[in-house]
């Protein structure tokens, strides 16, 4: 929805809008070129963000390359998400010392948080954002620390008008446009007009914010090339799933055959589950010194395919990769639902550019499909006419 309070930015109103929000005292995090990759890290002024760089991304691939148009958010996913920031690998929980008089004194960890800023964030990410809100903070138990970071978090997103090769977030009801869940909303657009963005302000934050930047007000030209770059986006997606009740098929297909090749291919590393914005899952460990009178206690990420994560007393629950990867892919797609009311993927297509033998969620998905409707068919024929 398009609001009179909207604005357009140049590169200039870009620059001025990172040096505003970190003059507050915020940590602007945004998509920066470093080790061959766009990632996310801190910024304290446009010129750190990736303008000429695009990417190329298939299953297994990821390649970063120049571009001729300077375009700034013209890139795909990189291996990060926004959850390295709200919910980060590793996290002290408290420490422990043990007292002249024998005793033990335990401390919480710091509390103290970044006022963090997020720059570029995509539609995709935005929908990631919100169900891990509903997983770590919405529940009964909330994740204190979790909620510490993402409570006063400015979250700008810049919608998609570069799909990739292995994005499918129309399929997921989550991109390319960002309909909720920001501050500001900026959408590229380059044309001969020039390089511009459209903000569009989706909370009173983001208009105070957008007050204090240079800015011009949106104009009908800008406002329609920015929709239409949308809309020919989402006719590009590289990927799709299945049309299908995802929820349904998952949950009708555990005795499936395609599950043991999926095994034969899966490596059980669990880089789908370290890229995917919303897989939550950790455990705890504790170190301590060598003396044994410091201890620490660690949250750290885990994964659902390393083999001591279904650990019960007499050994792990899923023990081959088979029942892993089926574990995975069943809780995204499917049981999700009955925890959190909706799906646990997005289409971000992190999983399938960053596993290593390039297994696709989409691919995985249509033969699930196809190997149900096989059976179903062959069931009907057998049944006998009345």
């Amino acid at each position: 929805m398009n609001s009179p309070a909207d604005g357009v930015l140049d590169r200039d109103g870009l620059d001025a809008l990172v040096r505003l929000l970190d003059a507050r005292g915020r940590t602007v995090i945004g998509p920066t070129v470093r080790d061959g990759a766009v990632v996310l890290d801190a910024i304290t002024s446009a010129d750190d963000l990736p303008f000429g760089w695009g990417t190329q991304v298939e299953a297994g691939r990821y390649r970063l390359v120049p571009r001729d148009d300077g375009a700034v958010f013209a890139h795909t996913a990189g291996p990060q998400s926004w959850k390295t920031f709200l919910h980060p690998q590793r996290e002290k929980l408290w420490e422990a010392d043990r007292t002249p008089d024998g005793g033990l004194a335990v401390t919480e960890a710091d509390a103290g948080q970044p006022s963090y800023a997020f720059l570029g964030v995509r539609p995709c990410d935005l929908r990631a954002i919100a169900i891990q809100d509903r997983v770590l903070a919405g529940g009964r138990y909330q994740d204190s620390g979790y909620a510490r970071r993402r409570t006063g978090a400015f979250l700008i997103a810049a919608e998609c008008t570069e799909p990739g090769a292995t994005c499918f977030c129309v399929s997921m009801g989550s991109g390319p446009a960002a309909d909720a869940g920001f501050d500001l909303a900026l959408t590229e657009v380059l044309d001969d007009g020039g390089h511009r963005f459209l903000v569009r302000v989706g909370s009173e934050a983001g208009q105070e914010v957008l007050s204090a930047v240079p800015h011009r007000p949106a104009d009908p030209p800008t406002r329609d090339a920015a929709r239409d770059a949308v809309d020919a986006a989402r006719d590009r997606m590289g990927r799709s799933m299945p049309p299908v009740n995802l929820r349904t098929l998952l949950g009708a297909s555990q005795e499936a055959d395609r599950w043991d090749d999926v095994a034969a291919r899966c490596l059980t590393c669990g880089n789908c589950t370290m890229v995917c914005p919303t897989c939550f899952c950790t455990t705890t460990e504790e170190v301590t010194d060598l003396t044994g009178d410091h201890a620490e206690r660690w949250l750290r990420w885990d994964s659902c395919f390393d083999v001591d994560f279904s650990y019960l007393h007499g050994g792990p629950v899923r023990s081959s990769g088979r029942s892993r990867y089926r574990q995975w892919l069943t809780h995204k797609l499917s049981t999700w639902y009955d925890q959190f009311g909706s799906t646990g993927c997005v289409g971000c297509g992190r999983c399938i550019t960053w596993c290593p033998v390039g297994i696709d969620i989409t691919e995985e998905a249509a033969a699930l499909h196809g190997e149900l409707a096989d059976r179903l068919r062959r069931e009907k024929q057998k049944e006998p006419e009345q």
